[in-house]
């Protein structure tokens, strides 16, 4: 049997490293100096727009994701129907699993094949630069990859609360979903029916960020842009970590208790890669990275809302015109993400390197 579980060098986790007691961290961790997070970057007065969805009308809630779709391809939402205690009671039945002893967290190690699991990297590069952080992989949808087996049986309710979770959030999503289509200024469902309709993708990714002893080395999360459609993402609410990228600037988040972050992934961009595809990049899938910290874990929740796995991808016809051709080739959102998960995070030339050439 193989011992790495099919990574290309054995699996190191992170949080043991922190738990050592080692007040150097490990070549492998260090960043090139100009990928290391920036005091400079955690002083920027901007911030990402923040969406009251209980305060505007569907027609003013189109109007302003659009704008933030546009402007930002990120934006926090408030009051979005999903209840305060289920989100809370989520993130920390998460904390206490990773809390658990090593061996427990051990029995779901995940391989490169489906990443679902316990796993602590990205890429299947030999001898690449790692970040620091571990995670755990879940897939929601379709039904027929979702595996009961690879949730942890450990804490016992944390089955039960995920599940309820994500059923919150892929309502969240089809919300989201209908009020981005009505900013591209299409019908309601035109861009849930070229996600799939129905048969659209979804899965969890749980990161943990332990203690680091020489943070601005290092990143939790290096800089890249989310392969799939929309991410909504649960940040801790007591410790600062993730940057988007404005221009040349790095952004830094400031949590809002009980918010979800959402952003635009490559497919809707490019409508496809995901949002950034299907809009033909008219939203954005924008860079963002996670910084860590050395006085505080940190830990967050992000479901990935894909589109159908088989279904080839391009931009939505009626957003093609003369003065915008088709920006991206045609692709299926299970050979975009083969390609990613064999590269690792690289900032956007992932999905630029689909363009099509004018």
């Amino acid at each position: 049997m193989d011992s790495n579980h099919g990574w290309p060098e054995p699996i190191i986790r992170v949080q043991s490293l922190s738990e050592s007691g080692t007040e150097t961290i490990p070549t492998r961790y260090i960043k090139p100096p100009s990928d290391r997070p920036s005091i400079a970057a955690n002083s920027s007065p901007l911030s990402i727009p923040v969406i009251d969805m209980s305060a505007m009308s569907r027609e003013e809630m189109a109007s302003a994701m659009s704008a933030a779709c546009r402007e930002w391809g990120f934006f926090q939402v408030v009051n979005h129907g999903v209840r305060p205690e289920l989100v809370r009671h989520a993130r920390e039945i998460w904390r206490r699993f990773f809390h658990l002893p090593m061996e427990e967290k051990q029995r779901y190690a995940n391989s490169p094949t489906t990443y679902e699991g316990y796993g602590s990297r990205l890429g299947v590069e030999k001898g690449a630069c790692l970040d620091w952080g571990d995670y755990y992989f879940l897939h929601v949808l379709p039904s027929s990859l979702k595996n009961r087996e690879k949730w942890p049986a450990l804490p016992p309710d944390l089955r039960d609360i995920t599940d309820e979770y994500t059923r919150e959030l892929l309502n969240l999503c089809g919300r989201v979903m209908e009020a981005m289509s009505i900013g591209l200024g299409l019908d309601p469902t035109r861009l849930q029916e070229s996600f799939g309709g129905a048969e659209v993708g979804a899965c969890l990714r749980v990161n943990y960020y332990p203690k680091c002893p020489q943070p601005e080395l290092t990143l939790g999360l290096s800089s890249h842009s989310d392969p799939g459609g929309m991410t909504v993402l649960l940040v801790d609410d007591r410790v600062r970590g993730l940057q988007v990228r404005k221009g040349s600037d790095w952004v830094t988040v400031e949590p809002i208790r009980d918010a979800f972050i959402l952003n635009v992934g490559d497919q809707i961009q490019s409508l496809f890669p995901c949002f950034q595809v299907l809009s033909n990049a008219i939203y954005k899938s924008v860079e963002h990275r996670v910084m860590v910290n050395a006085a505080n874990e940190r830990l967050s929740m992000a479901l990935f809302y894909n589109p159908k796995a088989d279904l080839p991808l391009s931009p939505i016809q009626e957003l093609i015109t003369p003065d915008r051709p088709a920006l991206y080739k045609p692709m299926s959102f299970n050979e975009y993400r083969l390609y990613i998960r064999q590269r690792g995070p690289r900032g956007k030339s992932q999905v630029e390197s689909l363009k099509t050439s004018q």
